[in-house]
């Protein structure tokens, strides 16, 4: 017999167990969370190259209900963040939900029972009344193709991938790529591998981490006096509120960013050349904002080079650029990102009459209202959803106002038999048209390529203001935004 739930989770990563923990807060127990790992953590699980760590201050990498209270670092080093999606799922209660190795390939709305049907690789099938994909948007690894690349007799993995039985010590190391991932592993190998070549395709902008790693004593204080964690917490989250400004096209705030962020390199890298190697040549912004006070240094090293040449092909010993020149390697490691742009994956979403969410999107064009909601795609809620991600700020504060809107929906249609909730289409359209105008102003549509935006131009991913503004957006559920039935005939919602 098919089980059924009132909710289904899609993934036990952050956003997936907060919205767990938001259930039970709720006093809501019948939902299952479908997890295709054999853990939880998400991002925080797979994860585990060397030098892994949050980029965001981890005071206001939490929940506000489940303190991090014993984060080691302000920026906290990847195995605290996984740990801390442990202590999430513990404090709730939440491992008796939570299916494991359960990956789900299909979802589909069941018009006339109005609940969704969700299909596992296995074969084994659920039902829901609610289904709440929490799939994240940097979970799929993206290795771009090269000529010749099958050629290479070395080892070859992805970042978010690693290959821990790999030694790099000794070993002649290329790494393609010089983003967030890349920024922190690369001071950690080049300590070990006997030359790293690092593969650049644009500068960034860079700011230095000015961490804080915290004594025990400290953190014992943090247990005791929970509030002054939750003052730097406000401390961080109004600096970070107050930093969107930089963000803006053609602003002094912004001007001052970029310049913040090269007179940060130019103290740490004398020569020349190479400064003007890492100077980036786009707005401020355009691309993620790095942090990270052991990435410049680690061009000071003898055994690492700088290589800003685009790539020709692969050999059978390394790669050779478009100047010609072969670089020898034992190990080509690839911090090239993920698949931003395709939300739901490989997962068919299938809404009313049979129309599929990758449809209704096209290859790349994913959006919802506020985020979250979907025309044709009723009682479906996505967690991290089209244009929710930020660039100044922590995005479980994203999180926590998504959860709290679903939970408010859910109160909302309680008790209607049969209900089906979806987004009025033109409210959506209106939503759309307004984050794209004001994306106009940001310099997240500035001129350079980045996993913000699709092929033409358009900023799928990031929120277009501050999470203030966000939360006037999405801080309650409002039944006038959506069309309410039951068993198919228009009733109001409470």
């Amino acid at each position: 017999m098919t089980k059924h739930y009132r909710v289904a989770v899609l993934g036990a990563g952050l956003g997936g167990l907060g919205m767990g923990a938001s259930l039970v807060r709720a006093g809501i127990e019948d939902f299952i969370i479908f997890e295709k790992g054999d853990g939880v953590g998400g991002v925080w699980r797979t994860n585990t190259y060397p030098g892994v760590a949050c980029d965001t201050q981890s005071h206001a990498y939490c929940y506000s209900y489940f303190l991090h209270l014993r984060a080691s670092s302000m920026y906290a080093p990847g195995s605290d963040m996984h740990s801390y999606n442990v202590q999430l799922k513990d404090a709730f209660g939440l491992e008796k939900h939570i299916k494991y190795n359960a990956e789900v390939v299909s979802a589909k709305w069941d018009e006339a029972a109005a609940q969704w049907t969700i299909a596992l690789r296995d074969g084994e099938e659920f039902t829901a009344d609610f289904f709440v994909p929490a799939w994240g948007q940097l979970n799929a690894p993206k290795t771009p193709e090269w000529k010749g690349q099958e050629l290479f007799k070395g080892v070859q993995f992805h970042s978010a991938e690693w290959d821990h039985s790999v030694d790099l010590t000794g070993k002649k190391v290329i790494s393609i790529g010089s983003a967030a991932s890349a920024v922190q592993y690369l001071p950690e190998i080049a300590k070990v591998a006997g030359h790293v070549d690092v593969f650049q395709r644009s500068a960034n902008y860079i700011l230095p981490r000015d961490e804080i790693v915290f004594t025990e004593a400290q953190l014992d204080a943090f247990e005791a006096h929970p509030e002054t964690y939750e003052e730097s917490r406000k401390e961080i989250y109004e600096a970070r509120e107050a930093g969107f400004d930089r963000t803006r096209t053609g602003s002094e705030s912004n001007a001052e960013g970029a310049q913040e962020a090269v007179n940060y390199m130019k103290s740490v890298i004398t020569d020349p050349v190479l400064q003007e190697k890492l100077t980036p040549t786009f707005e401020f912004g355009c691309k993620r904002i790095l942090r990270t006070s052991a990435y410049y240094p680690t061009f000071l090293r003898d055994n690492v080079t700088l290589v800003t040449e685009g790539i020709s092909h692969f050999t059978e010993n390394g790669i050779v650029t478009t100047d010609g020149v072969e670089h020898e390697a034992d190990v080509i490691i690839y911090g090239t990102g993920f698949y931003s742009q395709n939300f739901q994956g490989d997962l068919e979403v299938v809404g009313r009459n049979g129309v599929t969410l990758a449809d209704r999107w096209g290859e790349e064009d994913a959006e919802a209202f506020v985020g979250v909601t979907v025309d044709g795609f009723p009682n479906m809620f996505l967690v991290y959803g089209p244009n929710t991600n930020l660039n100044h700020n922590s995005n479980v504060a994203m999180f926590e106002i998504q959860h709290d809107y679903i939970i408010d929906a859910l109160k909302k249609l309680e008790g209607i038999k049969d209900v089906a909730a979806e987004v009025r289409p033109e409210r959506l359209r209106s939503f759309n048209e307004q984050v794209q105008e004001e994306m106009k102003g940001s310099s997240f549509s500035s001129e350079c390529s980045s996993w913000y935006k699709n092929s033409k131009g358009k900023v799928i991913n990031n929120w277009s203001g501050n999470v203030e503004e966000y939360k006037d957006w999405a801080g309650e559920f409002k039944p006038a935004d959506y069309i309410i039935t039951s068993a198919g005939e228009p009733v109001a919602a409470q």
